[in-house]
């Protein structure tokens, strides 16, 4: 049995030594990509800190594949990809051109021509800034990005990694999505029957202090969503929130003085780990749908609360990563 053992550790020896010399020549082709996962929805979501009046910089990994270092200085072009974007939508959403991602306009970003990759190195990052002051988030922003050819390199062959769908994310300290099962939808006249709830609620930013969502059962799916905006003004000083509507045929009100609080809590477990709280207590407002039954127009009572929870590393310095989106 000794001499069996011997015998295998070896061959084992000879085995590591035999892979270890395979791993000097390269497995892989040295193909250029982004790193940009995507989400459920097939793009990649990227969440920028709202600024109003200055400019917010965002980091975009750019890679080269294989297992070998980089043999070469690098100058990778890059580009907006309409085509691909055009495509993507067409695929999805054929003829729903309401719900169609739409490209980011050039005075919101600045994008370089190039990103270096100096030799012996195998990632880089690519400086894109954002400017999105007057962003309306009723739209669902895209930047479209790609890889193009060149002969000093090959940008990677599979679409997902040469090519990049951005969704653009503006957060400020009290957008998000928030909890929806304490928020109560009822005909209004029947406060006390059976209500319609939402398990999540989808708040987006407007300006710094400011976020809106859609009046009741409303989301982003509806052809005419634009209409049944409800803004919400977070005081920071009285802690009021103020609820209004700029759109008039939804008659919307508001039927008494709504609050908001802030708290955080240590994990137990993760002391690192910070769950921030904020929750909208005592909302009461009555708005009017006229439009999801021709020629018929069906008032609605919302009664409840909403809470939005963030988790935050605070170990991480970089505050869109800190977040656990």
């Amino acid at each position: 049995m000794k001499k069996i053992a011997v015998l295998l550790s070896i061959l084992l020896i000879f085995g590591i030594i035999a892979c270890n010399k395979n791993w000097v020549t390269e497995q892989f082709e040295h193909f250029v990509s982004f790193k940009a996962p995507l989400s459920s929805n097939n793009v990649t979501p990227i969440y920028v800190r709202y600024k109003p009046d200055g400019v917010v910089n965002y980091q975009l990994p750019v890679i080269v594949s294989g297992t070998t270092n980089n043999e070469n200085d690098l100058q990778v072009q890059v580009g907006v990809d309409s085509d691909t974007l055009k495509a993507f939508n067409d695929a999805n959403f054929q003829n729903r051109k309401d719900l169609y991602y739409k490209e980011l306009t050039s005075q919101y970003f600045t994008i370089p021509n190039t990103v270096a990759i100096p030799k012996g190195i195998n990632a880089s990052t690519m400086n894109i800034s954002f400017s999105l002051k007057d962003i309306d988030l009723v739209d669902k922003w895209i930047l479209p990005l790609t890889i193009k050819p060149s002969h000093d390199y090959t940008p990677n062959p599979r679409r997902n990694y040469s090519k990049a769908l951005l969704r653009i994310i503006p957060f400020n300290d009290y957008s998000g999505v928030y909890s929806g099962t304490a928020l109560k939808l009822y005909l209004k006249g029947e406060e006390n029957g059976a209500a319609i709830v939402k398990s999540e609620i989808q708040s987006y930013v407007v300006d710094e202090s400011t976020v809106f969502f859609y009046a009741g059962a409303v989301d982003e799916n509806k052809t005419d969503r634009r209409n049944y905006k409800v803004y919400a003004r977070f005081n920071n000083q009285t802690k009021e929130v103020t609820l209004t509507s700029d759109n008039p045929s939804i008659n919307f009100r508001v039927n008494q003085k709504i609050y908001y609080s802030i708290e955080d809590v240590k994990d137990a477990v993760q002391p690192y780990l910070i769950h921030r709280y904020v929750t909208i207590n005592n909302i009461d407002y009555n708005f009017t749908d006229y439009t999801s039954v021709a020629n018929a127009s069906i008032d609605y009572t919302v009664r409840g609360s909403l809470i939005m929870e963030r988790k935050i590393n605070s170990q991480i310095p970089d505050e869109d990563q800190a977040i656990q989106w």
